[in-house]
């Protein structure tokens, strides 16, 4: 019998299926021109994989090239920091300790803070300031100074210092020289020389070079060891540091240091090689007692990761090194974890802001609210971005975008990348 009723919800039905159709038609469309996108100049020639997923319903929503394997490059960090969320506290461990006696036993968690050019965190030292007798174990480490597979010929820049135990200052020694030289550690002041040279240190040796006419503040890395970590910390403690090659049994107690968060953050937004690579060293004080990349690395893998649907290769902290290996899938299933456990106000002010120029501190675009969270991963001939997109509909995408093998310059892969995500921004 014909009512009134059923007609109405008919009309209805039909007036939903075409909404959805429409809309939903209209996303495929768009979503449809990134292949051909991915094919244009300045992308051709070379290799590129792109994921995007919806972060609160991980509904994938594109994939090219998702489960190939890319060179992430500094894509590693994010690993670092979700390393971090998941093995530390929300203050770094900055020292473990036994008193007996009149002596306090004492090594290094690997925390990259103490008296570092920028956090200048003075924690351990104030705390070590009222012990007379100090007792060193530099033992606690199964790390080789240098990560697998990378640059030997990178030992004097910036980006490449050692990694320790118990890293002071750095691990850099910083110099100037407007008006004055100037030099920090002291220690070193002896051992900069003012010359034009190739290199800003010799290659086995604590001597340092810097131009005459050079205006900018150098970081170079030092050659550690340890009667020189010894040496830095008697120059700065009132008493004189004994070195020891065993720990005494008994409980360790723990001295927290700065807000892990500031870490992350500077490690994200500066890609800090040096404090990735100690977030992995500080990360695995908290599962033994031996100080060791792989054992984070091995932790995360077995544990946190273990349900990524690509396994990946991945050998350090920073991904300085070539050997590391990841899908554009597996990128976005670690963002795709962040975002579900932590708060987004807290993982939109560590993660940092991005445009076409790269990594930035303020958003200049007065038009908008920042968008594009991210972290860019450069080496040579490579640059991948993975991170956050917050769409004009209101919808926050995650993304792995990689790029692998180009000729062309890094600046016109940003450019298509901005592209691509402002396509999606537009009208997703």
């Amino acid at each position: 019998m014909y009512h009134p009723y059923n007609q109405h919800v008919n009309y209805l039905i039909v007036i939903s299926l075409m909404g959805f159709f429409l809309l939903h038609g209209c996303s495929s469309s768009h979503l449809s021109k990134l292949d051909s996108r991915l094919r244009n100049e300045p992308l051709k020639n070379s290799f590129h994989g792109l994921v995007v997923m919806e972060a609160n319903t991980g509904k994938l929503i594109y994939d090219n090239n998702g489960d190939k394997y890319f060179t992430p490059a500094s894509n590693v960090k994010i690993l670092a920091f979700y390393t971090g969320t998941k093995l530390l506290p929300e203050a770094v461990p900055t020292l473990k300790y036994i008193l007996q006696n009149d002596t306090i036993y004492a090594e290094g968690t690997g925390d990259p803070s103490w008296l570092h050019p920028y956090f200048k965190d003075s924690t351990a030292i104030k705390f070590l300031q009222d012990y007379n007798n100090i007792a060193l174990h530099l033992t606690n480490s199964s790390e080789e100074k240098y990560g697998p597979g990378w640059a030997w010929e990178d030992y004097h820049f910036y980006f490449s210092p050692e990694k320790g135990p118990l890293p002071l200052y750095g691990n850099v020694t910083t110099i100037s020289n407007n008006n004055e030289l100037q030099v920090s550690p002291p220690y070193f002041s002896n051992k900069v020389l003012e010359e034009e040279k190739p290199v800003q240190r010799q290659e086995f040796a604590n001597r340092f070079y810097i131009s005459p006419t050079e205006q900018d503040t150098l970081e170079v890395p030092f050659i550690t060891s340890n009667l020189l970590t010894k040496q830095l910390l008697d120059s700065v403690l009132k008493n004189k540091v004994r070195l020891i090659d065993r720990f005494p049994k008994g409980e360790k107690k723990i001295l927290y240091g700065i807000a892990t968060d500031s870490i992350y953050k500077r490690m994200l937004y500066e890609s800090d090689n040096f404090l990735a690579e100690q977030l992995l060293m500080v990360s695995s004080s908290t599962l033994s007692d031996t100080l060791n990349t792989n054992a984070s690395i091995a932790y995360m893998l077995e544990n946190e990761l273990q349900g990524l649907e690509h396994r990946p290769r991945w050998v350090d902290g920073s991904g300085l090194s070539r050997y590391n290996l990841f899908t554009p899938k597996s990128m976005v299933q670690v963002l795709q974890k962040l975002y579900a456990e932590i708060p987004k106000e807290r993982l939109f002010r560590i993660f940092p802001m991005w445009n076409a120029s790269g990594t930035i501190e303020k958003w200049k675009d007065l038009n908008s609210e920042p968008y594009i969270f991210a972290k860019s991963g450069s080496l040579g001939n490579n640059y991948n971005l993975s991170g956050y997109l917050k769409t004009k509909s209101g919808k926050i995408l995650i993304f792995s975008f990689m790029n692998n093998h180009f000729m062309v310059t890094s600046s016109q892969i940003r450019i298509e990348i901005e592209s691509v995500l402002n396509q999606l921004r537009e009208k997703y």
